[in-house]
């Protein structure tokens, strides 16, 4: 029987190093209380796993993962202990390559005033996303040392852009556009495609003529542009102004961490990377935090979100909504960690989310 036409949606979970090891027990007992119809089964991939037995990802894992689940639910990768970090690099990036996982999409959502460091901004003036090619740009790691060690070393590091690439993003990010609304429950209507090309010129012109030629599909979406040093200075200039938001592999891992500033920092930021029906993965962007690893001070509110991401992508739209719920709530009421103006600890954090989800 193939487990995707079950009732039941199968996920893979998987809470990798660090705090992702503490905030993704709360993430799934959020899911348990809320009661959506689900199966969850968990692995054991990271650093611990490979400093036991040397294995970064199983044979045949990312396979078995499209083959039998419909949702994957990751915590983070990053230890001290592992200095190549080549767990992470394996697991992670190779989950996001080897399973074509192309759009990463971020939303940037402020639940509360106080959380946002800029002055007289509220909640309904920072809502938008982030989508971000997730499959090429530098991170392909192309590129090569030569004479390294020496004075004459030289360092490349290749930027990948492909017309299959850059299209399917581009188009992604104008049909998430079209099907998605704000918190206020109005449509989305404008996408801004982020690029350098007046640096970039090869890379920037290929995202320039392909924005271009997509834009003009979705005529009743308005298309605008900016350069990324540029839309950093106005993202915190003015929120307000941002919808959807399309941009390459680097440009994205970095603005998304400035976008979660607005939002209350990155225990707040909750992520997705997907393919159009297939199975697709879910992470918060906190990473694995060695510093406060263990100490019940981690911020569940990122992976609980990332939870209710993935279940709202899964068709459980009114659980999702229960659990966006009771984060709000408990946002309002500083049931919360330090970080964001609580005094509770990741469990009591959790524990307080799953007691009004339930409700």
């Amino acid at each position: 029987m193939d487990s995707k036409n079950a009732t039941r949606k199968r996920i893979a979970v998987i809470p990798g190093d660090g705090i992702g090891k503490e905030v993704i027990p709360q993430a799934v007992k959020v899911i348990h209380a809320i009661g959506a119809a689900v199966e969850l089964t968990d692995f054991d991939w990271g650093a611990d796993r490979y400093l036991s037995d040397q294995t970064t990802v199983p044979p045949d894992g990312f396979a078995m993962l499209a083959r039998d689940f419909d949702a994957i639910l990751v915590g983070a990768f990053g230890d001290p202990r592992v200095k190549t970090n080549i767990h992470a690099k394996e697991i992670l990036l190779g989950m996001r390559f080897k399973m074509d996982l192309y759009a990463n999409v971020r939303p940037v959502r402020l639940l509360d005033a106080a959380l946002c460091p800029l002055k007289g901004v509220e909640p309904k003036d920072v809502d938008f996303v982030v989508l971000r090619e997730n499959t090429e740009g530098v991170y392909t790691d192309a590129g090569g040392v030569f004479k390294q060690g020496t004075a004459d070393e030289i360092a490349t590091q290749e930027d990948i852009n492909t017309r299959k690439g850059v299209e399917r993003i581009i188009r992604y990010a104008f049909e998430y556009c079209q099907t998605h609304t704000k918190l206020d429950g109005s449509p989305r209507s404008k996408v801004l495609m982020c690029d350098k090309s007046n640096a970039m010129t090869h890379a920037g012109g290929l995202w320039q003529r392909v924005f271009k030629e997509v834009s003009a599909e979705y005529p009743a979406i308005t298309a605008q542009h900016m350069y990324v040093d540029a839309l950093c200075m106005q993202m915190v200039r003015d929120p307000r102004q941002f919808d959807v938001v399309v941009t390459n592999n680097m440009f994205g891992d970095i603005i998304t961490d400035l976008a979660a500033g607005l939002q209350g920092g990155l225990g707040m930021a909750a992520s997705g990377n997907i393919h159009p029906g297939k199975t697709s993965m879910f992470e918060p962007v906190h990473g694995s935090a060695p510093p406060i690893a263990g100490k019940n001070q981690a911020n569940p509110i990122g992976a609980i979100l990332t939870a209710a991401m993935m279940l709202r992508h899964l068709e459980f739209t009114r659980e999702a909504d229960k659990i966006e719920g009771a984060v709000l709530e408990a946002v309002r009421q500083k049931k919360t960690t330090q970080d964001i103006g609580g005094s509770l600890g990741t469990r009591e954090a959790g524990e307080w989310i799953v007691n009004r989800s339930s409700s």
